[in-house]
């Protein structure tokens, strides 16, 4: 299926100050209301929100934006979690700081977990700075709302697009948040990983064997989810600290996914083009190489699918691509 319908024209919405408590009260529900014509906060649409997030999961020569409270990237913001969300955001350089994002009213609105939407934070204000933490909302894994995905700037690691459970268990110190210069309509539902395991079969499969290869790993593509499949897919769950089940779902494919961008080459790329030859009947040539045909397809994808149009294939066209 098709993503839901991207935000259209990009209106000066935003949410009103909130009544609130402490940081440990409960939150309350608010509702949107205009942002006036003369405010100086710049304003960002939740779907930019999450491509400007992603910019920065390749933005250092391919890698993460390392990790740092000190230092700031080219682009003016300081490289930890706080710098980070304030990038996406467009709030002014080198960035906020994690407590004024939970506490000034000017840029976020409290909200409850129900509430939660892509591009939405979750933030935990308390402590000092090693204990703080902001991160931004992608989408639900599933109708079970037990865990979602998520893009933070993180210690040891750098920029990162993983699963994770933070503010979902009772009593913990993150709280959901609203940014308020968001415009447009309502942020758009995010759509769903596919979930493979053993006995799957088909296109999703071969790009999971594909990807795995990719990986290193030395896999027999047939688009068959049999004993060698799974016990592969266990082994690079245990690489990357993931649950070890053998199943491909919400939380194995941000990982297993790569970044590719025209002229890119290799059996993600073969992953990727048998997933466009799913479309429509399509006819790419499975080669691995990244050319004028395979990105012209990726943009008419991306176009058709209410996606930004950049040929470049991250994990928001990665989930699109294998949800429709």
């Amino acid at each position: 299926m098709s993503r839901v319908s991207r935000i259209g024209h990009r209106t000066r919405i935003a949410l009103a100050a909130a009544i609130v408590g402490t940081l440990g009260a409960s939150v309350v529900a608010l509702a949107p209301t205009a942002l006036a014509e003369n405010s100086s906060q710049a304003t960002v649409a939740p779907d930019e929100m999450l491509e400007r997030a992603e910019t920065w999961l390749t933005a250092n020569n391919g890698s993460p934006v390392p990790y740092s409270q000190k230092k700031t990237w080219t682009d003016g913001y300081r490289q930890d979690c706080s710098g980070f969300v304030s990038m996406t955001l467009k709030l002014s350089t080198p960035g906020e700081t994690t407590v004024t994002l939970a506490g000034d009213r000017d840029l976020t609105t409290p909200i409850s977990l129900a509430e939660l939407k892509p591009g939405d934070l979750l933030i935990d204000a308390d402590g000092d700075n090693h204990t703080r933490h902001v991160v931004i909302f992608a989408g639900w894994t599933d109708s079970s709302k037990s865990a979602y995905e998520a893009y933070e700037q993180r210690g040891g690691h750098g920029t990162d697009h993983r699963v994770l459970t933070y503010g979902l268990e009772s009593g913990s110190e993150y709280k959901p948040y609203r940014p308020n210069n968001f415009t447009g309509e309502e942020p758009p539902e995010s759509p769903s990983w596919p979930k493979l395991e053993s006995g799957s079969n088909g296109t999703h499969v071969k790009a999971v064997q594909y990807l795995l290869e990719e990986h290193g790993y030395s896999i027999e593509v047939d688009g068959s989810f049999g004993e060698q499949t799974k016990s592969t897919v266990e082994e690079f769950q245990e690489a990357n600290d993931l649950h070890v089940d053998g199943v491909v779902g919400p939380a194995t494919w941000p990982v297993l996914v790569k970044k590719l961008r025209y002229e890119d080459e290799g059996s993600a790329v073969k992953a990727l083009q048998v997933e466009l030859n799913r479309q429509d009947g399509g006819d790419l040539l499975i080669d691995g190489e990244f050319g004028p045909v395979t990105k012209d397809a990726v943009k008419s994808f991306q176009e058709s699918n209410d996606l930004k149009v950049d040929a470049v294939v991250g994990p928001v066209t990665w989930k699109a691509l294998l949800s429709a």
